[in-house]
């Protein structure tokens, strides 16, 4: 069986878990501001997983092409007091989605067991700030560019190769710089710096990415290929169109869905283990 270690918990990774996305941003692609408060971000929080929900993502910065930055302090105001009260109270453990060295340490001083950087541990700083955290599990993600200019002209000869080779050399950095293997899980970073042929190709071949003994995040949900497939379907539409994606990256080895719409996912992967 596959577990993978995030802080106090076990995530059994046996069959493919769900991660609910919780943003404390504005400006997120698809639920930017709906979260303006702690209660709102913890009631939220607290519905996915009695949806299903195996692990929390938190993000206080968005990423999606475009966005503007925001300070190391703007990122921890908005973040923290709810990282602070899930640690508290969910019976799950608690992802934080940011590339700050500074947000990753008090993240972890927190109680979070996770951090999913899409950066990949690129940032100054970054690897040190949790080399030693040794329960806490890492996920590096693959991006072409970075978010304010990723989709202005992405370009790759062989992306699968790429996202591939990009990822492996990623983690091969951390473990030499002292982080077990063992708390690395894999994200080949679908939208970000891709179109939508790259976003396409990635999907078909997750197996060769999933099979580098390495836990892999999908993320997918509601995302722009997803609304392209389906004919330019605005984000309040592609509900049906990411819960297909979910399945068919569970069914060729995807370890972890990162998705807005945790039920629907959770329903469709129980078919899914069934029938695998």
């Amino acid at each position: 069986m596959m577990e993978l270690t995030c802080g106090n918990f076990y995530l059994d990774l046996s069959s493919p878990a769900v991660m609910g996305i919780l943003n404390l941003t504005p400006d997120s692609f698809s639920d930017g501001g709906r979260f303006p408060d702690c209660d709102s971000a913890i009631s939220h929080a607290l519905a996915m997983v009695r949806d299903g929900a195996a692990i929390i993502d938190i993000g206080g910065e968005s990423t999606r092409p475009g966005a503007a930055a925001v300070s190391v302090q703007q990122e921890l105001d908005r973040v923290m007091p709810v990282v602070e009260s899930l640690v508290a109270e969910l019976p799950v453990p608690v992802s934080v989605d940011t590339s700050k060295p500074e947000v990753m340490q008090a993240a972890i001083r927190a109680g979070a067991g996770m951090i999913n950087d899409v950066m990949a541990l690129r940032s100054e700083g970054a690897i040190e700030a949790v080399r030693d955290a040794g329960r806490v599990a890492l996920c590096l993600m693959h991006m072409q560019g970075e978010p304010r200019t990723m989709q202005q002209n992405p370009r790759y000869g062989d992306v699968v190769s790429e996202v591939r080779n990009f990822l492996l050399d990623r983690a091969a950095v951390c473990e030499r710089a002292g982080i077990a293997r063992s708390r690395i899980v894999l994200d080949p970073g679908f939208g970000f710096g891709k179109r939508l042929e790259h976003n396409t190709a990635l999907l078909k071949n997750i197996d060769r990415l999933a099979g580098e003994g390495y836990p892999l995040l999908v993320g997918i949900s509601r995302k722009s290929m997803i609304g392209q497939l389906l004919g330019d379907a605005p984000v309040d539409q592609r509900l049906q169109g990411s819960v297909a994606a979910a399945v068919i990256a569970a069914m060729k080895g995807a370890s972890i869905l990162r998705v807005h719409d945790v039920q629907e996912t959770v329903d469709a992967l129980r078919i899914v283990e069934a029938l695998l």
